[in-house]
């Protein structure tokens, strides 16, 4: 299953330059978060495939203009053909402001999955906005990761692990790619494409 996940800033490869060809072979899209809902709209409409998103913490507007033909997975265990998905969107709290939460909040907001996860028997791909905490986050409160992400890899060993957040472009070194124990991570800034069977994804991750 190839999948094609976004985040954080608009691919003009995509949206501005588009060719539905460009979509062929994709299976699934997955939003990380903070993007222009009408974008997310817009790959829905040429898309033949389920476009799902998690909230970023400036995706205050989806409140008003929530992306049309896409499906919000936020504290639910989406199935695409047999792939548990689990979404935990937002980000560190840092300010006012919808979607974002402090540690205790996060992890609240796990423990209400308990019986979905109990009766999904896990999980196989988790997909959040903010990084787990010290894999690929960032040291200031705002860009900090969660400790509760790294919980829940520790406990249902997920293949993947989608994040975004921390842009490539920050000049921080972010990584796109990380490993934590079973669990491959990969930070989706902007856009990139893996094969969710692929067992080194590290050697075969790449832009479209």
């Amino acid at each position: 299953m190839k999948i094609l996940a976004i985040s954080d800033e608009e691919s003009k490869y995509l949206w501005e330059y588009f060719d539905k060809s460009k979509l062929t072979g994709i299976d699934l899209i997955i939003s990380c978060g903070d993007l222009d809902p009408y974008y997310l709209s817009f790959l829905a409409t040429f898309a033949t495939v389920p476009v799902l998103y998690v909230h970023g913490n400036h995706d205050k507007v989806y409140g008003k203009i929530p992306p049309e033909g896409c499906i919000c997975i936020e504290d639910k265990i989406y199935v695409h053909n047999g792939v548990r998905i689990l979404g935990l969107g937002g980000s560190m709290r840092y300010s006012e402001g919808p979607h974002q939460y402090t540690e205790r909040q996060m992890r609240q907001r796990t423990a209400k999955l308990k019986f979905k996860l109990l009766k999904k028997r896990g999980f196989d791909i988790l997909v959040t906005h903010a990084p787990a905490y010290q894999i690929n986050d960032g040291r200031d409160l705002p860009h900090q990761g969660f400790q509760t992400f790294v919980n829940l890899m520790e406990k249902y060993r997920p293949k993947y692990f989608l994040h975004g957040h921390v842009h490539l472009s920050y000049g921080r070194n972010h990584k796109r790619y990380d490993k934590y124990l079973d669990t491959h991570v990969i930070n989706a800034y902007e856009r990139c494409v893996f094969e969710y069977e692929d067992d080194s994804p590290e050697k075969s991750l790449f832009y479209v």
